[in-house]
């Protein structure tokens, strides 16, 4: 083919290709970063904000500086509650007060538990054990209940405050009043040692009922090793495996994670323990009628009478489902039809599929981890007025290579509104359920939005 001939081929070739790229459906940035292998890429001049923007946690020892910055603010608002005139600035400074302890607590709170980093959760323990000594030291803070009772008690400056400042005065004198600001000295500093006593037993007790438990590799058939972690001559159990086909496995790890701990019963013994005796110490019958009393409810025989009802009402829909359940076991394996309890999530989940005809390979092609996040970012900024999807923006993300990638929403109406992170990526130590942080609330007078923030876990 003469040149001239070749030239006008390939323009028409590339006039082809303009009019059928037009209606070829591209990724958006969202898409395309989650259908894509992620790939760490390290860059030393990358200006790193810290943990949702607070400077101080660029790294681990950044909580030590936080929680040393806000205590440093505690005592001159201290001072100001305390040795300032009655008023509407009292009501304003106990709020400040709150505000500056809680949206670090707060944000270690989240951190301990989500955080990859084992570093980054040690040190966010550390923080939120610190600043929950201060809180319940300052809930029987003598000086400071009074300060707050003068104002209520005058009825001339009580009438001045508006409805909501009047409202958040009274929620902070029913703290003082749970925590035992009504005991003798020595009362009060044994409320406080139980209240610290169990800010430890808490923090045990929730982080051994997620470690994993471990069994002998000889007790495991062979042929099923693949399934859990290796560790040497045992096989490690970080899960219940409740989705998957084959029974043996599910049977397994029901088993061999759910297996009695000693050291966890001894803890939440120790614990109930220690809420008992702080609940009749401070003059409660128990410590549900001290942790209910100005909630919806008020007394735990509101919730059994709640959760009575409901049991009754559904008990009927309830023994359908095992019926259905019972019936697809015996479907399944005829010979082992019996149904057991770690049968239960695998059995409805077919069923379901069976009853609505739901297949996830015929539709599982057209829904990947790129469509659902991209569509999930498109109705995020249909509903908020503003919304930013940032990949790698923070260091939660960014702590090792062996995390991937993660993704991060921010919304905000007028102001910032909260936070969607998702964490899609296995770990060991990560929790097995969704979980709802709030990670940053805003002072009262200020009238801000509470940031909260939502992990998604899969």
């Amino acid at each position: 083919m003469p040149a001239a001939g070749r030239f006008v081929h390939l323009l028409k070739q590339r006039r082809f290709w303009m009019r059928f790229g037009r209606n070829v459906t591209t990724w958006s940035p969202v898409g395309a970063a989650f259908n894509t292998k992620a790939q760490r890429r390290l860059n030393l001049l990358e200006k790193n904000g810290g943990l949702f923007g607070v400077p101080e946690l660029s790294c681990p020892e950044g909580f030590e500086v936080a929680t040393k910055k806000a205590l440093k603010k505690t005592e001159c608002l201290l001072e100001k509650a305390c040795r300032g005139p009655p008023g509407v600035q009292t009501v304003e400074a106990f709020d400040q007060l709150s505000d500056g302890l809680c949206k670090v607590a707060d944000l270690a709170d989240f951190v301990k538990v989500a955080h990859p980093d084992p570093e980054y959760r040690k040190a966010a323990e550390k923080t939120c054990i610190e600043i929950g000594t201060v809180v319940e030291k300052l809930n029987t803070n003598v000086e400071l209940c009074q300060s707050l009772r003068k104002l209520l008690d005058n009825a001339d400056m009580a009438t001045d405050l508006d409805a909501d400042t009047r409202r958040v005065a009274e929620l902070f004198m029913f703290d003082f009043e749970i925590s035992g600001i009504h005991l003798d000295d020595k009362r009060r500093k044994e409320a406080v040692a139980l209240h610290v006593k169990l800010l430890d037993l808490n923090n045990e007790f929730l982080v051994g009922s997620h470690m994993p438990n471990r069994i002998a590799t000889s007790v495991v058939p062979q042929h099923l090793h693949f399934h859990f972690a290796n560790e040497g001559s045992f096989i490690q159990v970080g899960g219940l495996h409740a989705d998957s086909p084959d029974d043996l496995v599910r049977e397994i790890a029901y088993r061999v994670y759910l297996y009695p701990n000693a050291d966890m019963f001894e803890c939440l013994e120790e614990l109930l323990k220690c809420r008992y005796k702080l609940a009749k110490l401070v003059g409660y019958e128990s410590y549900g009628h001290r942790a209910l009393k100005g909630t919806m409810a008020k007394t735990p025989e509101t919730v059994m009478s709640f959760l009575q009802l409901l049991t009754d009402k559904l008990s009927d829909r309830t023994a359908k489902d095992f019926d259905m359940m019972r019936g697809m076991k015996k479907k399944l394996n005829p010979r082992n039809s019996e149904l057991m309890p770690w049968d239960h999530s695998f059995l409805s989940g077919v069923v379901r599929a069976e009853r609505y005809n739901i297949e996830p390979s015929l539709y599982s092609p057209y829904l990947s981890l790129g469509a659902c996040m991209e569509g999930l970012n498109n109705l995020f900024c249909q509903l908020y007025v503003w919304c930013r999807s940032c990949l790698n923006n923070l260091a939660l993300e960014r702590c090792g290579a062996k995390t991937s990638a993660n993704w991060l929403w921010s919304m905000r109406l007028k102001a910032l509104l909260g936070y969607i992170y998702c964490d899609f990526f296995h770990r060991s130590d990560k929790p097995h359920q969704d979980c709802h942080f709030t990670i940053r609330g805003g002072p009262f007078g200020a009238r801000t939005w509470v940031s909260t923030n939502f992990l998604l876990w899969c």
